[in-house]
């Protein structure tokens, strides 16, 4: 399993929120963009409107885990940012899994067939 490289600064989450497209659904939302890196970054936002710091982390844990068993599909170079909704708190990685793999292909991120 290799490590996901992430976005860090304030700065890269905004240009893609600015620049990239973007598909929401009532457990995740998901923006991307088209970068020039060498693979993809991926970034995740948690509100503290979900709830506590335990319940935030909880969120973060289950979409990185779902990001994980997708990366592979995943074609070309982007950055991704990833918001937890206040579903995502009940929702179980397999489920996240399906609709990230979802709103991936919407985005042209995951390319079918």
């Amino acid at each position: 399993m290799s490590a996901i490289k992430a976005l860090k600064q304030n700065v890269e989450f905004h240009r893609v929120y600015s620049r990239g497209k973007s598909v929401a659904s009532s457990r995740l939302v998901s923006y991307a963009l088209k970068s020039k890196n060498d693979g993809c970054r991926v970034g995740i936002t948690t509100s503290k409107k979900l709830g506590t710091a335990v319940e935030r982390n909880r969120c973060r844990r289950v979409i990185r885990a779902a990001y994980r068993s997708i990366s592979d599909e995943i074609d070309g170079n982007w950055d991704i940012v990833f918001v937890a909704r206040f579903k995502t708190k009940t929702s179980k990685t397999p489920v996240i899994e399906q609709t990230m793999r979802d709103q991936l292909i919407q985005l042209g991120v995951i390319k079918q067939g």
